[in-house]
């Protein structure tokens, strides 16, 4: 079965000592431009600078004495790779992590900053996999699923269960989807709470896997990563996948355009550093093609990694 809002309730009270209940910002001017008023849940003040540290510390903690003594493994090149590095420091237990020899520095010195010990592998799924199999084998660690895993998706959910609590009557909640562990956390909570709210998964279309998921009805695996919005560049998994195909509204989809365009809109007008990713939703929300005129819109900011060397590098030229 998969997880339930009982669940994502109790994943909030295992890992409230651990995170941030992150704030709720509005801005006037982007209400104006979409025509409707947004609250934008924003993850880019969470630990690790992203969501992933809810799952993360979820998955951690529900381990038994005996399983966490072993430790946690995972691969990842990104955000999910230093959140559990991270929880699995806070609980004193080795954090494995399979990172890609193409994995951007600044990730590498973070998950390496949290106490994570890094194998590097070649670029590809099937290394990745085969590497953590190598890891679970010799050190007994746990698998910990960047999203694939019920405890994190659980817990991915508190980010839109503290959203309702704040902001209970909203119309709709927008979240963007990359493997489907966030949207998956969303729709549960939300639904859950409100089963009469509308939740819309976002993702780009030039990684409209999930999108195109749903029309065949089986899960389309992800095109090569040629999209600005890398956090979201991953195939739906065999537990993401049933929940979303059965909870979700539709996946909205934004153009690169679009996405450049609300992320410079985030940066000037809100004054908050998020990453491509997060940009989605209000993307999707200023090409106005879901009919949320006049509504009360909630937005889960997934995270602000931005690499901000890209930028100076654009100045610099």
């Amino acid at each position: 079965m998969p997880p339930t809002l009982s669940d994502v309730r109790s994943a909030h009270k295992r890992i409230r000592p651990f995170i941030h209940r992150t704030p709720v910002l509005t801005c006037s001017a982007i209400n104006g431009m979409v025509r409707a008023r947004v609250f934008f849940k924003c993850e880019n003040f969470q630990k690790v600078g992203a969501f992933k540290i809810r799952g993360a510390t979820n998955a951690v903690q529900s381990l038994s004495d005996e399983a966490a003594a072993r430790g946690v493994v995972t691969h990842s090149s990104g955000n999910h790779a230093a959140a559990l590095a991270l929880a699995a420091h806070r609980r004193g237990i080795p954090a494995y992590i399979v990172m890609p020899t193409n994995a951007p520095p600044n990730k590498r010195e973070a998950v390496a900053g949290y106490g994570g010990r890094i194998t590097f592998c070649e670029p590809t799924q099937a290394a990745r996999e085969a590497a953590c199999d190598e890891l679970v084998r010799s050190t007994g660690a746990t698998l910990v699923h960047p999203y694939d895993d019920d405890a994190v998706i659980a817990g991915q959910g508190t980010a839109a269960l503290e959203l309702l609590e704040e902001v209970p009557d909203l119309d709709a909640v927008l979240a963007p989807v990359g493997g489907g562990g966030l949207l998956s956390g969303t729709l549960i909570a939300a639904k859950g709470v409100r089963l009469d709210v509308r939740v819309i998964g976002c993702e780009p279309a030039l990684a409209d896997d999930a999108a195109a998921s749903l029309r065949e009805g089986r899960i389309v695996p992800a095109r090569p990563p040629v999209t600005v919005a890398d956090g979201l560049r991953t195939s739906l998994g065999s537990k993401t996948f049933p929940i979303i195909r059965e909870l979700v509204e539709t996946i909205a989809l934004a153009e690169e355009g679009e996405i450049l365009a609300a992320l410079r809109l985030m940066l000037e007008r809100m004054k908050v550093v998020v990453e491509p990713s997060s940009a989605v939703p209000l993307a999707v929300l200023l090409n106005r093609s879901l009919g949320l005129a006049g509504r009360r819109v909630g937005v889960i900011v997934s995270g602000g990694n931005l690499d901000v060397s890209r930028l100076f590098q654009s100045w610099g030229s």
